[in-house]
């Protein structure tokens, strides 16, 4: 019953759909009228359009009529006209929604409608890809379009200038990758200027490839770092512990959750965790000569000794890093791309290069950080596109307020998915997929293999040359040139073997990709690469260079699209583009993905997977009991088998993961929630600064707080005047804001000895002496207004810098919580509060103190107060997932009893004393 009424009905996303097209009608009735207007008259448009916009008319109200002209703009200048669903796509992404639209059904095109529609307004719209390549093609490509109808388009790429991604961003329509947006956003907000900020308003961003950026790279924060002063050579030492060798404590088979005695650490690779056993820590003490490891002097020393063992026991070279120049370089475990400059944080980096036996480069101090999360949900509207998006519909929704519709597609896609061949042992499956590939290459079929690892990549292609099989890999190592040969995989012939995600962005042509051709024929007779981008491009005005280089590039262009034209007839004839995966990742989109590199725009194409109980996904979370069974099924595990039940438990294991990473997620934006309200604050208080508002109120503020505060720590009992602290209190004053002497003269003063009158008359004393000051700065030619600016900005920054890490140290620390049944979020939250507090009381003290006590011969400056070294995203997959919690001294409330012994509370003693050092 229920199924005939979803029939009858429709799925919702057919109803939205449905609705959509009413839009989409109204567009194309504008068409004849439209097509009848001069170029000119086009521009004329838009400007019309715009003026409205910037007028108050609803962009809702101007889609029909912007959208009817860039298709016509894209027609003229493009040689495309947006199909219907295109219309459909640039509608929904306008919306603030995801469109999950399949591999080759146009999205850069899609993108150009709505990013047209929201810069009418000028407030500047970002398109966000997942590399420079894809960001520099689709901006000049695209960028014809939008200059043709009068609008200006930016570039923001790595190595650029201040004053170039000013202007870039200055631009209506601005293209560039998600880890470039990112880092300009934390720069700009560690600039001691207003004129060196780079950005405008976060007001719309297009985020291509969604479920890449928003999803699998969220797990990991952007970070400038400062350089660290830290040694190294407890990296090594800790290394000589673990490379002298140690015994895995393995699970016992009849109690599970229990571990064999003998063993010196457990791992657990679904968790990704480990850490030492009973025997582990002995050896490790009697190694480093300490009596108790697990003492809070000793936390240092266990938290390296818990990084080499990750290092030496789950971190894989070729799998999740490679060594290349001497630096280890991280392999991202979605896309198979080197991360140059990314590097493992909380130690791990520096234990994998001591392990390699490379230079074991210094940990760096951390000036700003924000994760990919909280950096779009500052967006004032967001929306993304992707060809696999359904599957993470809740997490979408959850973290970014994001729904997704599914876009239909231009023509039927007729892709056949084979059923997955299913192999006991992975030496039958290899030798399947070779059997596979070498009898595809036979009739000239082209073949894309998907592997998950640089590793398993090179091995397959080892196989294939046994064979005497010619391909191509490609995978990390050889990443620079990925676009290029995943473009030609659709060739008669081809055998291509990649990691599942290389080349992402990059379109498959049947028959083979003319551009990238003519590109390897101009290489190949000598033109620099530079000047080939060049030819390619689309600006009108350039340099005779160019434009002969152009006839150039065209020329071949042309002799290529004939060959492409009759290699895609063959390819089409043989059944097109069939994909092979190699295993099941641990998402289902990662799968989908790579299956979607076939059949694009109606044509054919096939794909399967090749799986065995042997593969990580299986051993780790499939269940081992259908494995006696298909052995004898199968003559010992070599034939490939069919079994509803085993396909089930694979889509079973893939759940399961997928929910854990959700989770993972989840608990790290939990974390950096707590963070961002901090960040928020602090960024506000720095922006005002910048502004070059009058910090003078702020100023008085910030002295009447911590007078008012020093008093109530001094001065419990208001009645009872022989337990007034005065000696404590002008030691502390004296010291921030008040002159000598003047404390204890205003106390033998006071009538009532009533604490608000001394306040007042505290605060009084304390206006005497800034306003003395500022004559003596006038009399100089001195502006105390900007030293204002410059003495807190200097403290923000510094002690912000400080929190960073003592944030990060309570993170990694706050596990240990749950042991005495206390929810960490909740205490992280806590205590996150309190070290902001006094954070925020430092800051204050710092000001006053250098306002009230530095001596200046020449008008001030504006200094950073550290230079960052490197912007990277780091973490990696390890960051997320802490091996172990490490042992933190507990923080001792401003309330508590003082450790010291004395019987006060910690703020009346030690903490009093802390203050006044400060």
């Amino acid at each position: 019953m229920f199924d005939f009424l979803k029939k009858f009905l429709g799925s919702s996303n057919e109803s939205e759909i449905r609705r959509l097209r009413k839009t989409v009608d109204q567009i194309n009735a504008m068409e004849p009228e439209i097509k009848k207007l001069t170029d000119d008259d086009l521009r004329g448009r838009i400007q019309a359009l715009r003026e409205k916009a910037q007028g108050g008319t609803s962009l809702d109200d101007l889609l029909p009529e912007t959208y009817a002209v860039v298709r016509e703009a894209a027609v003229r200048v493009l040689g495309q006209r947006p199909f219907d669903v295109q219309l459909i796509g640039g509608i929904v992404l306008h919306q603030g929604r995801i469109a999950e639209m399949r591999t080759g059904e146009g999205k850069t095109l899609t993108a150009t409608l709505p990013a047209v529609l929201n810069a009418l307004p000028g407030k500047g719209v970002h398109i966000v890809t997942v590399n420079d390549y894809l960001a520099k093609f689709q901006s000049e490509w695209m960028g014809k379009l939008y200059r043709f109808l009068g609008l200006s388009v930016g570039l923001i790429v790595h190595d650029l200038e201040p004053e170039q991604r000013q202007v870039a961003y200055a631009a209506d329509i601005t293209y560039g990758t998600n880890n470039e947006f990112g880092f300009d956003y934390l720069r700009d907000n560690m600039v001691t200027y207003k004129e060196r900020m780079v950005q405008r308003e976060l007001n719309f961003a297009i985020v291509d490839e969604v479920d890449s950026i928003l999803i699998d790279e969220a797990r990991t924060p952007l970070i400038i770092s400062g350089r660290g002063d830290k040694s190294t050579s407890l990296y090594e030492h800790a290394n000589q512990f673990v490379a002298r060798g140690l015994t895995e404590a393995k699970e016992k088979e009849d109690a599970p959750g229990e571990f064999e005695v003998e063993g010196d650490f457990i791992k657990d690779e679904k968790d990704k965790t480990i850490s030492l056993t009973e025997r582990g820590v002995r050896k490790a003490e009697a190694f480093f000569n300490v009596e108790n490891l697990t003492d809070p002097e000793n936390q240092e020393l266990y938290h390296h000794i818990l990084g080499a063992l990750r290092a030496h026991k789950m971190m894989k070279r070729d799998v999740d890093y490679i060594v290349k120049d001497g630096q280890v370089i991280i392999v991202d475990e979605f896309t198979g791309r080197l991360m140059v400059g990314r590097r493992y944080s909380d130690g791990l980096h520096q234990a994998i290069e001591a392990k390699e036996g490379v230079k074991v480069e210094r940990e760096s101090k951390t000036l700003a950080t924000i994760t990919f999360q909280n950096y779009f949900r500052m967006y004032k509207k967001l929306s993304g596109m992707t060809g696999t998006a359904k599957t993470e519909e809740e997490e979408f929704n959850g973290i970014y307020k994001l729904d997704v519709v599914t876009i239909p597609t231009n023509r039927p896609m007729i892709r056949q998915d084979m059923n997955d061949a299913v192999f006991v042992t992975m030496k039958a499956k290899y030798a399947a997929i070779i059997d596979e590939i070498e009898k595809r290459h036979k009739t000239g079929q082209p073949v894309l293999v998907g592997t998950v690892s640089v590793e398993k990549s090179e091995l397959l292609g080892k196989m294939l040359s046994l064979r005497g099989i010619p391909h191509v890999v490609l995978n990390a190592k050889f990443h620079e040139k990925e676009a290029e040969i995943v473009a030609q995989a659709g060739k008669v012939g081809a055998v291509t073997i990649a990691t599942n995600m290389a080349g992402r962005g990059t379109d498959i042509l049947l028959g083979g990709n003319a551009e990238f051709m003519a590109r390897r024929d101009m290489r190949q007779a000598g033109y620099e690469e530079e000047l080939i981008e060049e030819a390619i491009g689309f600006n009108e005005h350039v340099p005779e260079e160019v434009l002969e280089a152009r006839k150039v590039f065209r020329a071949q262009l042309k002799k290529h699209e004939e060959e492409t034209e009759k290699g895609h007839a063959e390819v089409v004839r043989l059944g097109g583009l069939h994909i092979i995966g190699t295993e099941r990742h641990e998402s289902r989109r990662i799968d989908n993905q790579l299956r979607g590199r076939a059949g694009r725009q109606g044509d054919p194409g096939s794909s399967q997977f090749f799986i065995s109980f042997e593969d990580d996904l299986m051993r780790l979370f499939g269940s081992d009991r259908f494995r006696p069974m298909l052995e004898k099924l199968t003559a010992g595990g070599e034939e490939a088998i069919e079994f509803s039940m085993v396909s089930k438990q694979i889509e079973n294991a893939q759940k399961r993961v997928e929910s854990k990473n959700y989770d993972i997620r989840l608990h790290v934006l939990q974390y950096d929630d707590v963070m961002n309200t901090q960040r928020n604050l602090i960024y506000e208080q720095r922006r005002e600064v910048l502004e070059g508002g009058d910090m003078r109120k702020r100023i008085f503020e910030m002295r009447h707080t911590l007078i008012e505060e020093a008093v109530n720590r001094h001065v419990a009992d208001e009645v009872n005047i022989e337990t007034w602290d005065i000696a404590g209190l002008s030691e502390y004053l004296e010291r921030l804001c008040v002159d000598k002497g003047s404390v204890k003269r205003i106390f033998d003063g006071l009538g009532e000895h009533l604490k608000k009158e001394f306040v007042e008359k505290l605060e009084a004393r304390s206006e005497e002496i800034y306003k003395a000051r500022e004559k003596m700065w006038a009399d100089a030619n001195l502006d105390m207004r900007e030293f204002e600016r410059v003495a807190l900005l200097g403290a923000v920054d510094a002690r912000w810098m400080d929190h960073i890490d003592a944030m990060t140290e309570l993170r990694d620390g706050i596990g240990l919580r749950a042991y005495g049944h206390h929810d960490p979020v909740v205490e992280y939250k806590r205590e996150g509060y309190d070290m902001f507090e006094e954070m925020v009381r430092l800051i204050q003290e710092d000001t006053i103190r250098r306002l009230y006590f530095t001596v200046l011969a020449k008008p001030v400056e504006r200094k950073q107060v550290a230079q960052p070294i490197a912007a990277t995203h780091g973490g990696g997959e390890s960051a997320a997932a802490p091996s172990a919690p490490k042992k933190v001294q507990p923080k001792v409330g401003r309330n508590d009893p003082c450790p010291c012994g004395s019987g006060k509370k910690y703020k009346n003693c030690c903490g009093r004393n802390e203050s006044q050092s400060a």
